[in-house]
């Protein structure tokens, strides 16, 4: 029975969030190769970027004259609820439901932190969410939130051109040498930042300007009741960062 371990650890890394994540991307890849030129749309894939809180991590980009298409892929079956605005989507399984983070919102970080490594015009970044895997969605979505290969449909409907070739290439060699190394090694740090990000207990200092962040509840306007971290040396310091 020297095989049956191994074989449970493989039967369980097979139905990880991983897996599903690898899986989800790699259906992506495909897709795309197929059906998105490579002389048009470049594709850059498994991209992490610094960021002032620590990294954040591009599922997928595709850098054309039309525009840089920023992918987030989402491998989830069930039926799918949620908003462009909802802070929380819902994924209901037969009589269970699980929330989960907003994509569009989840994309909206990875969208800003490209546009600060480039030098492009914010207007011809845009951001795409795609599920793969057999879900369905339950609730209207606006049209960058895709199921299957509709993300490609909807790259392709952007048809006027708004950036040069050089420009393109420029964006390419930028977005290259402003990500860390493709590794697992990366991708373990990224992941072990974002449970640091979202643990109230973990230390944590103000990336501008080396104080300690302190744990605080906004009192007024859209976000009121809604916890954030702030630096401490505040008015001196404004610096604040989301919990997620």
């Amino acid at each position: 029975l020297w095989w049956f371990i191994p074989m449970m650890l493989f039967l369980a890394f097979l139905g990880s969030p991983r897996f599903k994540g690898i899986l989800g991307e790699a259906l992506v890849k495909v897709a795309a190769w197929l059906r998105l030129p490579a002389k048009v749309y470049h594709p850059i894939h498994n991209v992490t970027i610094p960021t002032l809180d620590g990294t954040t991590q591009i599922d997928h980009i595709f850098v054309s004259c039309f525009g840089i298409f920023v992918v987030e892929t989402k491998n989830m079956k069930g039926w799918i609820f949620g908003g462009e605005n909802q802070k929380q989507w819902t994924q209901k399984i037969f009589k269970k439901s699980f929330k989960f983070q907003n994509p569009l919102h989840q994309n909206y970080k990875h969208v800003k932190a490209l546009e600060a490594s480039l030098d492009v015009p914010p207007e011809v970044i845009h951001s795409v969410v795609v599920f793969v895997g057999d879900s369905t969605f339950k609730s209207p979505m606006p049209a960058n939130v895709t199921c299957g290969g509709g993300y490609i449909t909807y790259i392709k409907s952007f048809r006027e051109p708004l950036l040069s070739e050089a420009q393109v290439q420029k964006a390419i060699a930028q977005i290259q040498s402003g990500r860390l190394t493709a590794s697992w090694e990366t991708d373990r740090q990224h992941v072990h930042q974002l449970k640091n990000r979202a643990d109230p207990n973990a230390e944590r200092k103000c990336p501008k300007c080396c104080k300690p962040m302190v744990l605080r509840t906004a009192k007024r306007g859209a976000n009121a009741g809604n916890q954030f971290w702030g630096c401490s040396a505040y008015p001196k310091c404004r610096m604040v960062q989301n919990i997620n």
